[in-house]
C-alpha cells in the first residue's frame, strides 16, 4: 500500500475483458494439459469429484480475496491486506513467498516452452528458445499493463477454444459410437470399468496430491486490483465466474475425456488431450496440442512475471525489499522489479543442461512452490477471519460478502489440512513437505535482520499514520457515549 500521497501510481489499464480472461487463464494451467493423463490414471472417474472439491473449496478463497480487496480500494494485492489484518510480518511473508512461488513456477515453464520448441525445431539449441522466450515476457512486461492484459487476453482464447474443440470433438465421437482399442465411446464408460471410485479411497486420496497444483494461479486476479477499471464491478463478475469456468474447463473436460474411452487406457505420461485427438484422426493433432500447451506455460510465466513485479514493488513500499523495486517507468510499470524477476529466469537455461538428478530435484522444488501457494491461500482465509471479528462495520457494508463467511474459512483451511496429509502418502511429496519449512526459516530469519532497518521501520510508521487517516475519513472510529472506540488493529502499530 501507498505511504505516501506523491508516490507514482500503477496505471488502472486493466479493462472487464481483460480481467475475465486473466481469470479463466489463472483457472486454467499447463497442468490440465499435461497433467490430467497422471490424475486419470491414479484416481479414474473420482477425479471428477476432486476437481470438482478443489474448485469448491477456492471459490471461497477468491470470495474472501474479492471482499477484503474492496473493502479498501487503497489494497493493491493480498499481501497488503494481510499486512494490514495480521501484522507487518505478513505482509513480508505473503509477499515473498508468492514471488518465490511464481518464480520457480516461471523457471519450470522456460524449461517446459524450449522443450516445447524443440517438437518443430529438434536441433535447435535449447538455449536459443529459453533465452527467447525471457526476451519475450521482458518486452510484453515492459510496454504497458494494458500490453500485459492484451497478451494473456489471446493466449487465454487460445486455452479457451482447445478445450472447446476437445468438448465438441468428443461429443460427436460419443453420439457416433466411436470405437478403439476394443472400446465404444459411451458415457456409460465412467462407470462401467470398476465404478465411479476403481482405485479405492487412497487413489481418489492421490488424486487430490496431484489436481490440486493444477489450480496454482487462481487468485492471480488479485494481484491486478491496483490496475483495473471500475474493480468494484469487474472483480466480482470474474470471481462469481469461477465455478462455471471450473465445471466447463476441468470437469467437462474430464467427463468428456473419460467417456470416449476407459480410465485404464489413459497413460500417466501423455496429455489425454492429443491422445483424442490422434483417435478422432485429426491431421496434426499433436502439433496443435503443443502449440496450445506451449502458449499455455507461456501465459503462465507471463502471469507470474506480471505478478512478482508487482508485489515486489508492493515490498519496497513497506520497506521489505530494497527501495529501487519502488520506482517506475514512464509507463507506469515497476521496472527494476521485472528485471529482478525475469533474472531468475535464467536458472532455467541452466538446468535444461543438468542431468536428470537435477530435474527430479527441480520437480522437488515445483512441488515445494506449490504448497507455498497453500500457504498464500490460508493467509487470505486467516486475514478474512480477522477482518470479520475486528471489522465487522466494514463487513456489514460490503456489497459482495462471502457465503458463509462465518463457516467457510474453517472448512477450506481443515481442506488444507486435509491436502497436507495426502501429500505424506507419497515419497516424492513427503520430501517435498519435509523441505518446504526451510523457506520459512529464510524468512523469519531476514525478516528479524530487515525489520531492525531504519528505512523499514520509518515507512512503517508512514503507513500506520497513513491507514489511521483513511479509517478515520471512512469514520471507522465510532463515538459510543462518552468514550471513542478506536477500531485500528493493534498489529498496525507495529514498528
Amino acid at each position: 500500500m501507498s505511504t505516501t500521497s506523491s508516490s507514482p501510481k500503477l496505471e488502472r489499464g486493466l479493462s472487464n475483458r481483460h480481467i475475465q480472461l486473466i481469470a479463466i487463464g489463472g483457472a486454467i494451467g499447463t497442468g490440465l494439459f499435461m497433467g490430467s493423463g497422471k490424475t486419470i490414471s491414479v484416481a479414474g472417474p473420482s477425479v471428477i469429484f476432486v476437481y470438482m472439491i478443489i474448485g469448491f473449496m477456492l471459490f471461497f478463497v477468491m470470495r474472501a480475496m474479492g471482499e477484503l480487496l474492496l473493502s479498501n480500494l487503497n489494497y493493491k494485492t493480498f499481501a497488503d491486506f494481510a499486512g494490514d489484518l495480521l501484522g507487518p510480518w505478513a505482509a513480508f511473508f505473503t509477499g515473498w513467498t508468492y514471488w518465490f512461488c511464481w518464480v520457480v513456477t516461471g523457471i519450470a515453464d522456460v524449461v517446459a516452452i524450449a522443450h516445447y520448441v524443440a517438437y518443430w525445431w529438434g536441433n535447435l539449441p535449447l538455449w536459443i528458445p529459453a533465452l527467447a522466450c525471457i526476451a519475450l515476457l521482458l518486452v510484453l512486461n515492459l510496454a504497458t499493463v494494458k500490453a500485459f492484459g492484451e497478451t494473456e487476453f489471446w493466449f487465454s482464447m487460445i486455452k479457451i477454444v482447445a478445450i472447446g474443440a476437445l468438448i465438441v470433438v468428443g461429443l460427436v465421437m460419443i453420439i457416433t459410437k466411436f470405437q478403439s482399442n476394443g472400446a465404444t465411446a459411451s458415457f456409460s464408460n465412467l462407470w462401467a470399468d470398476g465404478g465411479m471410485f476403481p482405485t479405492g479411497f487412497m487413489g481418489f486420496v492421490a488424486g487430490f496430491q496431484i489436481a490440486v497444483f493444477a489450480f496454482v494461479g487462481i487468485e492471480l486476479v488479485g494481484t491486478t486490483a491496483a490496475e483495473t477499471k471500475d474493480p468494484e464491478k469487474t472483480l466480482p463478475k470474474a470471481i462469481n465466474s469461477i465455478p462455471i469456468r471450473i465445471l466447463f474447463f476441468y470437469v467437462g473436460a474430464l467427463i468428456i475425456l473419460m467417456a470416449v474411452q476407459p480410465w485404464r487406457l489413459f497413460s500417466a505420461g501423455e496429455s489425454p488431450f492429443v491422445g483424442m485427438f490422434v483417435l478422432a484422426g485429426l491431421a496434426g493433432a499433436a502439433g496443435v496440442i503443443n502449440f496450445v500447451v506451449l502458449t499455455s506455460a507461456t501465459s503462465s510465466a507471463n502471469s507470474g512475471i506480471y505478478s512478482t513485479s508487482r508485489m515486489l514493488r508492493g515490498l519496497s513500499m513497506e520497506g521489505d525489499a530494497p527501495k529501487s523495486f519502488e520506482k517506475l517507468s514512464g509507463r507506469s510499470v515497476p521496472r527494476n522489479a521485472l528485471m529482478f524477476s525475469c533474472m531468475f529466469l535464467l536458472a532455467g537455461v541452466v538446468l535444461l543442461y543438468s542431468g536428470d538428478s537435477v530435474m527430479a530435484a527441480f520437480t522437488l522444488v515445483t512441488t515445494v512452490s506449490a504448497l507455498c501457494f497453500m500457504f498464500v491461500w490460508s493467509i487470505i482465509l486467516i486475514s478474512y477471519l480477522v477482518y470479520r471479528r475486528r471489522r465487522p462495520h466494514l463487513h456489514a457494508a460490503s456489497k459482495f460478502k462471502m457465503p458463509g463467511g462465518a463457516f467457510m474459512p474453517y472448512v477450506v483451511l481443515a481442506f488444507f489440512g486435509f491436502i497436507l496429509w495426502a501429500l505424506t502418502t507419497q515419497l516424492d511429496t513427503l520430501q517435498a513437505l519435509l523441505i518446504t519449512p526451510l523457506w520459512f526459516v529464510g524468512l523469519a530469519i531476514g525478516y528479524s535482520v530487515i525489520r531492525r532497518n531504519p528505512r523499514h521501520a520509518q515507512l512503517r510508521a508512514l503507513h500506520v499514520k497513513k491507514v489511521v487517516s483513511e479509517r478515520e475519513e471512512a469514520g471507522a472510529f465510532r463515538i459510543h457515549g462518552p468514550r471513542v472506540e478506536n477500531t485500528i488493529d493493534s498489529e498496525t502499530h507495529s514498528v
